[in-house]
């Protein structure tokens, strides 16, 4: 159950193995701080995951996935056990959660769901919110058992221009993919990686309900871009989060493996 309903969790909410994370996070250029917006509202019981924090703080490039022993650290403060069944939302429908959903599957959690259209689809059928301080927990001490095959580094993606392993498909915007739109870093130009491909994250969202599109909308979206399916395949986006979106909408149609490419354009541009 990698997705749940906001019905469901609204009869789950209680329950002692339950962790909900608010996970919203913005781009840079939206001047919007996840931390603040979670303090004036968000779903009871939630916990706020801060993904600056949870990142490598020795990385050249924002967010970086950390260690295993600086994630093991991190995650134990929040009280969060390998036993609970975490449920990752964020404050846009479906931006940033997935980012954590995959990081918790990188490293080896078993009970890791996203809430389908996030704290906008709770509001929007007033559901219960909440501005109180985050419910604070013991803490734990949670273990991780990293899945390395699913994080590709840059090394990886310069001997697939050459010897092609893998599918990369890129989660950005067209304009940025192309080269005709901004990035919203600025000293950061647009473009592609040689031999990707393009499917932004936007048409995997519905953009009234904020929640994924079908099953099988999803598939057509696929077969658009033309990948082949015997082919491992690989995301990246500007810097690592909008790629877990794609991700996960791949992972939606058949239960397929994927990697992300953690580094993504920033560090590909920036080499």
């Amino acid at each position: 159950m990698s997705l749940v309903t906001t019905e469901w969790l609204e009869k789950n909410i209680y329950k002692e193995d339950i962790k909900i994370l608010d996970c919203s996070w913005h781009m840079p250029n939206t001047k919007r701080i996840g931390k603040d917006e979670f303090l004036k509202e968000h779903i009871p019981e939630a916990i706020f995951f801060d993904i600056d924090k949870f990142s490598d703080p020795l990385a050249k490039f924002p967010h970086t996935i950390p260690s295993a022993n600086l994630f093991e650290k991190l995650t134990s403060e929040l009280g969060i056990k390998n036993s609970d069944h975490i449920i990752v939302y964020d404050s846009l429908g479906i931006f940033s959660s997935p980012r954590v959903w995959w990081m918790f599957n990188y490293f080896g959690h078993k009970k890791i769901s996203i809430l389908d259209g996030g704290l906008v689809k709770w509001k929007n059928e007033n559901k219960k919110i909440e501005n109180r301080p985050e419910k604070k927990f013991l803490k734990s001490n949670f273990k991780c058992i990293t899945k390395h095959e699913m994080l590709v580094l840059i090394d990886d993606v310069k001997k697939n221009i050459n010897n092609k392993k893998f599918e990369l498909v890129d989660a950005r915007s067209k304009g940025r993919f192309s080269g005709t739109e901004n990035e919203p870093r600025p000293d950061i130009k647009s473009g592609s990686i040689p031999k990707s491909s393009n499917m932004p994250w936007a048409e995997c969202i519905d953009p009234v309900t904020k929640c994924f599109i079908s099953k099988e909308e999803l598939k057509k979206k696929f077969e658009q871009i033309n990948i082949n399916k015997n082919s491992t395949v690989v995301f990246s986006c500007g810097s690592g989060v909008t790629a877990c979106i794609v991700a996960k909408a791949f992972e939606v149609i058949d239960g397929k493996k994927f990697s992300v490419y953690d580094g993504s354009w920033t560090e590909w541009a920036s080499q």
